[in-house]
């Protein structure tokens, strides 16, 4: 579709002005519309939706499809060539298509089954801090992604040697489709490449069933014989990716929020127990899935009082929605003690995120370990000097977090109160 002067340009989503993605969403939401064209992905019609209640509905509207199927041909042809590993699991489906699909996976996330987990994911936590430095500066984000991609490797059964490749081709993935053609050649070859790996690694977890989830989803499967070998390496791509970028947005974001609000710091490290809110707070904060993935008009429709033609992207803005003052008192302040948060991190409705219950529990140990065994930790540079990562893909974080701290305490230890503040 021809630009128009009303239309948003794509730097929206990989460059905001000022790199001010809030300020943005909040001039949006301020003109009174929360629909707005924009055009991206570039050479396709598409909308953002900035305002809380009309994402809200969005989520379970079922004009808004999920299926690639229902996508114009050009972008339609461009991911199935370029990464057709990623459009068999249950992320790009409609019911019933999606209902079955995430049946797969759902019976393996839930709370409880993540609660079991919790005394491992407190090592992994410890023995990822074991390795910093006694004391001085480090780049928390390499934290931040090592403890969820360890955890959700092992919850695969994946060998050590082999995730470092994993979380390559996975970062590869998650920015698909890309605007040029060298992009997409290498995003092909990191679909290619992980395809085949995983299709080993169900040949290997049959021969050698297990209690990992690869082996739990591969007795799913053949159980119920409702599910092919092609959809269970999607499945596992998507697990991998969604399994360890999101969580490592929501530490490192989560912390860079608290270092900058020195009152609720000193409030989470006087009272730990209320790192449960914390966390959600974080969520809404700084949203690590700042816009929902693929959604097309399945048929011509109306929302928030604007015509979306068929085939039209629509993105909704979960970042924007969870600053709506509409929706929260105070929403562009952080209190870790707010209650009734109702925020849309986490999406809504049927393709709500099925790996919430583990992100919730890897965040609540990290942050109050972290805070508990690195007395002292601030930034290591000015506030503003903090680098947000704007790329191709939907979620949102940081590129370093330069941090410092003045010791690193045992596991077992307990901060006395005069190393446990600021300084």
């Amino acid at each position: 579709m021809p630009r128009t002067r009303e239309q948003l340009p794509p730097e929206f989503f990989t460059a905001p002005e000022g790199n001010d993605l809030h300020g943005s969403n909040a001039r949006l939401r301020a003109t009174g519309c929360p629909v707005h064209a924009i055009n991206y992905p570039v050479g396709g019609e598409g909308y953002v939706v900035a305002d809380y209640a009309t994402v809200l509905k969005a989520f379970s509207d079922p004009r808004l499809s999920k299926r690639v199927d229902n996508a114009p041909a050009w972008f339609r042809d461009l991911v199935k060539d370029s990464s057709p590993v990623l459009v068999r699991n249950m992320l790009t489906a409609d019911p019933p298509e999606h209902t079955r699909l995430r049946k797969l996976v759902s019976r393996a996330f839930v709370p409880r089954r993540m609660e079991l987990l919790r005394p491992r994911i407190q090592e992994i936590t410890d023995e990822l801090i074991d390795a910093l430095p006694e004391q001085g500066e480090v780049n928390l984000m390499e934290f931040a992604f090592s403890l969820p991609m360890r955890v959700i490797c092992e919850f695969l059964g994946v060998p050590v040697a082999d995730r470092p490749q994993l979380h390559t081709w996975g970062n590869r993935l998650s920015g698909a489709p890309y605007p040029d053609a060298e992009s997409n050649e290498k995003l092909k070859d990191a679909s290619e490449n992980i395809e085949r790996y995983l299709l080993d690694l169900l040949a290997d977890r049959r021969a050698h069933l297990g209690d990992d989830l690869v082996s739990i989803l591969v007795r799913a499967a053949d159980e119920e014989d409702r599910f092919t070998n092609d959809e269970l390496v999607s499945t596992l791509v998507l697990l991998i990716i969604a399994g360890h970028k999101t969580t490592a947005n929501l530490i490192g974001s989560g912390t860079h929020a608290l270092l900058t609000h020195p009152d609720q710091l000193e409030l989470l490290r006087d009272r730990p127990e209320l790192a449960d809110l914390a966390v959600e707070e974080f969520l809404r904060f700084e949203s690590p899935v700042y816009r929902g993935t693929l959604r097309v008009a399945a048929e011509d429709m109306e929302l928030g009082g604007c015509p979306i033609p068929k085939e039209s992207f629509v993105h909704l803005l979960m970042g924007s929605a969870n600053r709506d003052p509409d929706a929260f008192e105070d929403p562009d302040g952080l209190d870790i003690t707010r209650t009734a948060n109702r925020h849309l991190a986490f999406g809504q409705g049927p393709h709500f995120c099925v790996g919430a219950p583990l992100s919730r529990v890897e965040g609540r140990i990290a942050f109050t370990t972290l805070l508990r065994r690195l007395p002292g930790l601030r930034l290591a540079v000015p506030a503003a000097g903090v680098e947000w990562l704007f790329d191709n893909s939907t979620s949102r974080g940081l590129v370093k977090l330069p941090v410092t701290y003045d010791a690193r305490l045992a596991a077992d230890a307990r901060p006395s109160a005069d190393t446990s503040r600021d300084r």
